[in-house]
């Protein structure tokens, strides 16, 4: 008996670990998002720097200058507040005429004001909306809109482990988070006929400054890996907090061709914090 052919494959080889072109990251300033743009940037992919704090943009930019040298692969600071539209398309039209076509975003803007809900002013609720959700939307919708025309792209959210998983005293940030993964799904759902994948990443306690922030008394840290039985929350299985980077490299994988075929997806870097759920 002759074996049956083997069936070849005409789909084309893709780049492996090819990361973009061009990518814009907001929150840029610091702690997640400024560890997003360094990785990206050390790769060769030109970054537009996005966040209100034109001062620690600087400091970032100067930092990674010279390190990616050979490259090609140039930094753009764009002070942006992400919460109003016109800022935000000024930003991205800019990015665009300076750097090339936008082929990679990373939502990571966030802020946290936390409190009880009977303790929570009005503007701090609708602050965190603003930047954490109306953020997300907005810099989506400019970017995705131009991702469009161009038949493909990449879309990350820097979302929570909190989004899906209750925490006392975080209802505003968790509530925004919630919403920004939300939307991300669907407006991937929407744009994948374009060739444009949409993911979240949800980090649990990240040695952030927003997380030291929170601390209090020298067994703050400690509280944060071992949990808190009076406020519901458990630990982290792993025994330690994360680390900027780890959060880094699973948006880098998202971003990249490795991952071509994946969109709609909520990866959670938490060490285990929420129990897989």
């Amino acid at each position: 008996m002759n074996a049956a052919p083997q069936q070849s494959s005409t789909a084309p080889a893709r780049p492996e670990g090819k990361y973009g072109e061009v990518a814009l990251v907001t929150g840029a300033a610091g702690g997640i998002g400024a560890e997003i743009a360094r990785a990206l940037y050390v790769r060769g992919v030109s970054v537009g720097l996005i966040d209100r704090d034109r001062a620690a943009l600087d400091v970032l930019a100067t930092e990674l200058k010279g390190r990616s040298e050979g490259s090609g692969a140039r930094l753009l600071v764009l002070p942006t507040d992400v919460s109003r539209a016109a800022d935000v398309e000024d930003a991205v039209e800019t990015a665009e005429r300076e750097l090339g076509p936008v082929d990679r975003l990373v939502n990571a803007a966030g802020i946290l004001r936390p409190g009880p809900v009977h303790g929570m002013g009005d503007a701090d609720w609708h602050d965190t909306l603003a930047v954490n959700a109306t953020g997300v939307f907005l810099m989506s919708r400019a970017v995705s809109a131009r991702m469009m025309s161009r038949g493909g792209g990449a879309i990350v959210t820097v979302a929570s482990n909190a989004a899906r998983t209750a925490r006392t005293d975080m209802a505003a940030y968790a509530a925004s988070k919630a919403a920004a993964q939300a939307f991300t799904k669907c407006l991937g759902l929407e744009l994948a006929r374009h060739g444009i994948r949409c993911n979240v990443v949800a980090p649990g306690s990240t040695d952030t400054p927003m997380l030291t922030s929170l601390w209090s008394g020298d067994g703050a840290r400690a509280a944060s890996i071992d949990g808190v039985a009076e406020a519901f929350r458990v630990g982290i299985p792993t025994g330690r907090l994360a680390l900027p980077s780890d959060v880094a490299q699973a948006v880098l994988f998202l971003l990249s061709e490795d991952a071509a075929h994946i969109t709609l997806q909520d990866l959670t870097v938490d060490g285990g914090a929420t129990l897989g759920v």
